[in-house]
């Protein structure tokens, strides 16, 4: 079941291994299929899966570099298996509708006796080119100036306008101020009322 916050209908999709499988040969992939074309923010944002594992050990490891591929209606991460066990696949993608969509499955790892185990981490895993692409859009290089004066060239035209406004309604002003004095007459001593 995958749930959707604060939209209508549940989506329903496929997930390799299937929920619930016995698996006893490393998998080449861990997929997720949905029933909508997914978003892709860019360099995984919004999107990723967890493999972890697994069950009932003090502490489970994650398995996989933390990288995923979307392609279509699937979100797919590649991921070796560790000690045997019950294991988690956790997984969030972005429909083309904007909204996140999320869920989890399970499956049990029995591997056959000639399966290479992966050691696993503590830590959840971070995608290294998701981590790359989000340093590189906080912290341009500051060799590449072409990036920071196009980023800083929008500031820079706002500030000219409204600096140019500015003096435009000075200028406005006194002329306004300028035009009206010079149609009033000027001042003349009052004369009295002469009877008719």
């Amino acid at each position: 079941m995958v749930r959707r916050p604060g939209v209508g209908p549940q989506l329903r999709g496929r997930v390799l291994p299937g929920s619930g499988a016995v698996v006893t040969e490393q998998p080449s992939l861990f997929t997720v299929t949905t029933n909508d074309a997914l978003l892709d923010l860019g360099g995984g944002a919004g999107s990723g899966m967890l493999i972890s594992g697994p069950a009932r050990v003090a502490t489970p490891l994650y398995y996989g570099d933390g990288c995923i591929s979307l392609l279509g209606p699937t979100v797919e991460t590649k991921a070796q298996l560790g000690q045997p066990g019950e294991y988690t696949v956790t997984w969030q993608v972005v429909s083309t509708d904007g909204h996140p969509v999320s869920g989890d499955f399970t499956f049990t790892w029995q591997p056959a006796a000639d399966q290479a185990l992966a050691e696993g981490s503590p830590a959840k895993p971070v995608c290294a080119e998701t981590a790359d692409a989000a340093a590189d859009a906080a912290f341009p290089d500051s060799t590449d100036t072409s990036t920071v004066a196009l980023a800083e060239a929008p500031l820079v035209a706002v500030w000219i306008a409204a600096a140019l406004g500015a003096v435009l309604l000075a200028v406005a002003g006194t002329l306004l101020a300028i035009r009206r004095s010079a149609r009033r007459p000027p001042n003349q001593p009052e004369q009295p009322d002469q009877p008719a």
